[in-house]
């Protein structure tokens, strides 16, 4: 039994370094497409980089709260 504890160990942790690499993956997002907002003159275009910033923040704070709940 003492190796399957291991194996759901091993598993958890790369569970957890998968969603700690999707939490960095979104903030990066989130910051590049709030820039790209910012640098547009472009009302449409602008809009579109404001939507997709907004939807990256959901889910790295969805991200986030899953990690915490589990910590």
């Amino acid at each position: 039994m003492d190796a399957t504890a291991t194996a759901s160990k091993q598993i958890e942790a790369n569970n957890l370094k998968v969603i700690k690499d999707g939490i960095g993956y979104e903030l990066l997002m989130n910051k590049k497409f709030h820039k790209y907002a910012e640098c547009c003159n472009d009302a449409q275009l602008k809009s579109l980089c404001n939507e997709a910033s907004n939807a990256h923040r959901e889910n790295f704070n969805s991200l986030k709260t899953y990690i915490d709940s589990h910590q």
